[in-house]
């Protein structure tokens, strides 16, 4: 599921859209511990659902939103850093930009963090999630269940990957900060990293010493793109917490 994806308001201190105006199974609440704003992205995964939350918004430190998703949604989320906007919703972001636009219709450029979902379309049936830096590193992000049934583990990346990560996979920003982490995969664009070619299957692509790196520091994240048995989480009738920036 991590990777590319396969399936596979108001502004006051809580952002809320009443349940009352879709038929939801699923809560989704986000939210900003950074010590900076962000700019939560959202993208769904089955082409006929209107996108969570429009896309896009601004979410300030402290700030959170809770979104409702229906049965069967599929999608992902993900923050973007260092964005600039204009009254029109145009402008860009250092990290996780989707064209320029606030409101997202597309997903996020690499390297980004990211949280994907699909969500079970009837009552019994489990919902699939994981946190996945297939497509690099930009912010911790973390997802928890509440009150579903099964397995409901949490998943996330709460070390600052940033800080470690090696020079060859840096982004850094015009004050020479490293803003990001990327894949190898989209630093050196080789068969053996993005498991293409004649590495496209489980078998013929193991794990490298970067997707080592991302898995040792995010034991629970998705590290590369075949890294499916302790990064696919499962759960039955649950709402779901995110948080970027999650504390240690």
């Amino acid at each position: 599921m991590a990777g590319s994806l396969k399936i596979h308001f108001l502004l006051l201190p809580l952002f809320f859209i009443g349940l009352s105006t879709m038929a939801s199974a699923t809560l989704f609440t986000l939210q900003n511990s950074c010590t900076y704003t962000v700019w939560p992205a959202t993208i769904s995964g089955n082409g006929a659902a209107a996108a969570l939350g429009d896309g896009g918004f601004q979410l300030a430190p402290g700030d959170t939103v809770q979104l409702p998703a229906p049965q069967g949604w599929s999608g992902r989320f993900w923050a973007r850093t260092g964005c600039n906007f204009d009254d029109a919703g145009n402008g860009q972001c250092a990290t996780g930009d989707c064209g320029g636009v606030l409101k997202c219709s597309g997903g996020g450029e690499p390297p980004v963090s990211l949280v994907e979902f699909t969500i079970g379309s009837g009552d019994a049936a489990k919902d699939f999630y994981d946190v996945s830096l297939v497509d690099g590193y930009n912010v911790g992000l973390s997802v928890q269940p509440s009150g579903g049934s099964g397995d409901c583990q949490s998943a996330g990346c709460v070390s600052d990957v940033n800080a470690d990560c090696p020079k060859e996979l840096q982004v850094v920003d015009d004050g020479g900060a490293v803003v990001a982490c990327k894949s190898a995969c989209a630093a050196f664009d080789t068969p053996e990293f993005c498991c293409t070619g004649d590495h496209s299957t489980p078998d013929t692509c193991a794990p490298t010493p970067y997707s080592e790196m991302f898995k040792n520091a995010c034991p629970t994240a998705y590290s590369y793109a075949y890294d499916d048995k302790s990064s696919t989480c499962t759960c039955t009738g649950s709402d779901y917490f995110i948080t970027f920036c999650p504390s240690t």
